[in-house]
């Protein structure tokens, strides 16, 4: 295990990581932190609700693009799938906010 430190929003979160995961991990949080600055006076006083904006503004995208790469078939059962999915995102976004929540609480 590796840990990496990273800046989101000004703050500077330390985060364990696989070894050799590192700049990848650098990477999307470049990306959240892109978001966050584009919200710019709309950020909140709650830093846990900006970065659940920014995380939903890179999973709108993510969407957008799988839509794109995916032929609409208007089945239920690609529905279901796309919905799981989204499920399961939303589930990986507040993991992610609790780790860096738990990271702020422990500096």
């Amino acid at each position: 295990m590796s840990e990496v430190t990273l800046l989101v929003g000004g703050r500077n979160y330390t985060l364990a990581c696989q070894d050799g995961e590192e700049d990848h991990i650098r990477k999307l949080a470049g990306m959240i932190d892109e978001r966050m600055r584009a919200l710019g006076d709309n950020l909140s006083k709650i830093e846990n609700k900006d970065l659940l904006f920014a995380a939903l503004f890179l999973a709108d995208e993510l969407d957008a693009a799988k839509q794109l790469s995916t032929p609409p078939t208007g089945s239920a059962a690609s529905t279901g799938a796309i919905a799981d999915e989204l499920e399961a995102l939303a589930t990986r976004i507040e993991k992610i906010a609790d780790s860096l929540e738990s990271a702020r609480n422990n500096a």
